[in-house]
This record gives C-alpha cells, sequence and structure tokens, in this order.
C-alpha cells in the first residue's frame, strides 16, 4: 500500500473503532451511571487489588485532585473501600468493595451480552470468521509502543 492508502486504512480503522467503543458504552445501563474516568478506575483496581490515590491518578492521567472527586463519588456508592496504610498511616489504600466487583462485572456483562447478539445478529459465520481472525492484528496494534 501507498502512504495515502496507508492513511485511509487508519482513518477507516480509528473511525469505525471509536463508534464500536462509543455504542458499548451505551450498551450497559449500569455504565451509564458511571463516568468513564470511574469505569476505569474500577477497572484498574480489580486488577491491581489496591492502590494509593495518586498511583490511580497517574494511571489514569489525571490530577489527584480530580482522582479524589473521582474516589469520593465511588465511595458514596458504596464501591471501594479507603484503608489507612500499615506502613504510612498517612497513606490511604483503595480497595473495591464485593459491590464494587459486583457493579464492574456487570458492566462488562451487559456489554459482551449485546456485543455477542449484535455480532450474531449482523455477520454472517464468514464475518464471524474474519472478526476472529483480525482479533491478533488489533492486540498487535494495542501493544505498539
Amino acid at each position: 500500500m501507498n502512504v495515502n492508502q496507508d492513511l485511509q486504512l487508519a482513518s477507516a480503522l480509528r473511525t469505525g473503532i471509536t463508534r464500536l467503543v462509543k455504542k458499548l458504552r451505551k450498551e450497559s445501563p449500569t455504565g451509564l451511571q458511571l463516568s468513564f474516568t470511574e469505569r476505569s478506575t474500577l477497572a484498574a483496581l480489580y486488577q491491581h487489588k489496591s492502590l494509593l490515590p495518586s498511583e490511580l491518578a497517574a494511571m489514569e492521567m489525571i490530577t489527584n485532585q480530580s482522582m479524589s472527586q473521582v474516589l469520593n463519588h465511588l465511595f458514596e456508592l458504596g464501591f471501594i473501600t479507603r484503608t489507612a496504610s500499615d506502613t504510612d498511616k498517612r497513606k490511604v489504600i483503595i480497595s473495591l468493595t464485593p459491590e464494587g466487583e459486583r457493579t464492574l462485572t456487570r458492566v462488562r456483562n451487559e456489554r459482551d451480552e449485546w456485543l455477542a447478539r449484535a455480532i450474531n445478529e449482523t455477520c454472517t459465520p464468514a464475518e464471524q470468521n474474519i472478526l476472529k481472525q483480525a482479533l491478533a492484528p488489533l492486540n498487535k496494534l494495542v501493544d505498539f509502543k
């Protein structure tokens, strides 16, 4: 492919993926109750089990003050706990509550169920096979630095 074709492919892929991500966000009634940063924060806590607020802020690329607002809202909803650090009582460790884990799982399940239904109802078996084959190159793009 030439440079123009490369750019056209990149633009079409970006547009398609962006539209799909936006659609997926709307297809979770549970997820609509939370901001993108709140959902991402829950996912980070699920992955890492517990983190400092400053670590979460760095991961989300927001200020500590903004993360404080996110954490206050998640705390009010009962999705996180705050525990004083054993080694430094000035530090607070943030973890998911069982309700926070259930909510994150519910959001993921709602999206997966919608996407599975959409794939089954709109794509032929041959197109479904193409989607399966596209996963490897898509994952390579995600890992590219």
